[in-house]
């Protein structure tokens, strides 16, 4: 008896093998990026005698949590041991109004570009867009000496600055491209009962995005927080970001280095954006699929 083998038990199998393919290979890539993370982790909770007997991926065999509190507030950044506090107190005052402002005005300026097309306003918009593009080292001197003009060189003041204008190129394509997608006649409407500029704005467009809000929120406090470049360039060692007094905690060691303190302080460092993704990570998804990236 001949036994002919059906055409579909063929793209069956050849599907399965294609879902074990796709599971072993996102296993894999996830190992790649946890095992880091890992290492990080364990390393932060062990003894340094523990760390000296070699045994990278074994489990703390006595955790204990003093290298987080020496990150925190005794480990030396050059001449002062005060820890990571400082900087974790100058990044917050840095981060706030930079993020605030930025989302404020770029969502006023995306608000313009797509509703209230006025005599120039195309020019801007590309304007906007290849500020975009530009390295942020080719502005350095620029924003010193600006920033020197100003009196507010070293300041936390002038570091916002930065961050604000750095920051509305992407954030206000984001903006103008969420709120050109809303239905025209959704404004229309909002005309006709009324509202205005500012009416049209607050009560009808700012409540429906929340998700490029979150898009947005995102994108600025993982920049700014995890900015180095621009917190050693424009700020004084009173004012240095978390950031700079990571690399000064890691670099700045003398004699024996302490690993452990060094594995504590860059996870203290890296909570906050963390901890923003775990709480607007669903927000930020719908963003991206209502069309907040959109070209």
């Amino acid at each position: 008896m001949i036994i002919v083998e059906h055409p579909e038990s063929h793209a069956g199998r050849g599907w399965r093998l294609g879902r074990v393919v796709v599971h072993v290979t996102l296993a894999v890539v996830c190992l790649f990026y946890l095992l880091p993370l890992y290492v990080m982790v364990v390393t932060a909770l062990k003894p340094m005698a523990e760390i000296r007997a070699g045994h990278l991926l074994a489990l703390p065999a006595a955790p204990t949590l003093a290298p987080w509190a020496a990150a925190w507030s005794t480990a030396c950044t050059g001449l002062s041991c005060d820890g990571l506090a400082p900087g974790f107190w100058n990044s917050v005052r840095i981060l706030v109004p930079s993020v605030l402002l930025s989302v404020a005005i770029a969502s006023l300026n995306g608000y313009v570009l797509a509703f209230w097309r006025m005599r120039g306003s195309q020019v801007l918009f590309a304007v906007l867009i290849f500020g975009a593009f530009i390295p942020y080292q080719v502005l350095l001197y620029p924003m010193v000496m600006l920033l020197r003009g100003l009196g507010i060189y070293g300041d936390l003041t002038g570091l916002v600055l930065v961050h604000v204008l750095l920051g509305l190129p992407i954030l206000t394509l984001l903006f103008r491209n969420f709120f050109a997608g809303l239905p025209p006649d959704l404004i229309h409407a909002a005309r006709i009962d009324g509202a205005g500029f500012w009416g049209v704005f607050l009560r009808v467009l700012m409540p429906l995005s929340a998700p490029v809000c979150a898009v947005a929120l995102m994108l600025q406090v993982t920049g700014i927080w995890n900015d180095f470049l621009f917190g050693i360039v424009f700020a004084r060692p009173e004012t240095y970001p978390m950031t700079v007094q990571l690399n000064n905690i890691v670099n700045a060691t003398q004699g024996v280095r302490l690993y452990n303190v060094d594995m504590a302080a860059t996870l203290l460092t890296g909570l906050v954006p963390l901890m923003v993704y775990v709480v607007a990570g669903r927000l930020f998804l719908r963003g991206l699929l209502s069309g907040a990236v959109r070209g």
